[in-house]
C-alpha cells in the first residue's frame, strides 16, 4: 500500500514537472525592451564614437507578445559606408537576446536624420554643446 502511494506521488510529480516545462512563461516585454535598447547601445557607426541609439538612428522599437522585434532605423546619410552592414549587425545582436523569436529591421529615410535627433549625451560627447 505504501509503495502504491509512492508510485502515485511520483507520477503526479512527473506530470506536474512536465506541465511546467511545457508551459510558456509570459514574455516580460518591459525587460525585453530594456535589453533591446542596451544591445542597440553596443552598435556603432565606426566613423562616429557614439552608439546608434544615442545618435538618434533608432526611430521605433516594437515588440509583440510572441517575441517578434521590429525596429525602424535610419543612417546618417544614404551614402553611409555601413549601410549594408549596420542593419545586419543590429538584426544579429537583437536576435541573440533571450525571448526574441524573430527580428525585422527596416531602414527608413523619413524623417531624414539630423543632429537634432541626437541625445544630449551624444551631443556632449561629440562637442555640440
Amino acid at each position: 500500500m505504501e509503495q502504491e502511494n509512492l508510485n502515485q506521488n511520483q507520477t503526479l510529480e512527473n506530470q506536474n514537472s512536465e506541465k511546467q516545462e511545457g508551459e510558456k512563461k509570459p514574455l516580460d516585454l518591459k525587460q525585453l525592451q530594456y535589453d533591446v535598447i542596451q544591445t542597440l547601445k553596443t552598435c556603432y557607426d565606426p566613423e562616429i564614437p557614439v552608439d546608434i541609439y544615442e545618435l538618434g538612428l533608432i526611430y521605433r522599437i516594437d515588440i509583440d507578445e510572441d517575441g517578434v522585434v521590429e525596429i525602424d532605423m535610419t543612417l546618417t546619410s544614404p551614402a553611409c559606408p555601413v549601410a549594408g552592414s549596420l542593419p545586419l549587425e543590429v538584426e544579429r545582436k537583437i536576435r541573440d537576446l533571450p525571448g526574441v523569436k524573430d527580428v525585422i529591421v527596416n531602414v527608413v529615410w523619413e524623417p531624414m536624420w539630423n543632429k537634432d535627433m541626437m541625445s544630449d549625451v551624444a551631443k556632449i560627447k561629440l562637442g555640440f554643446f
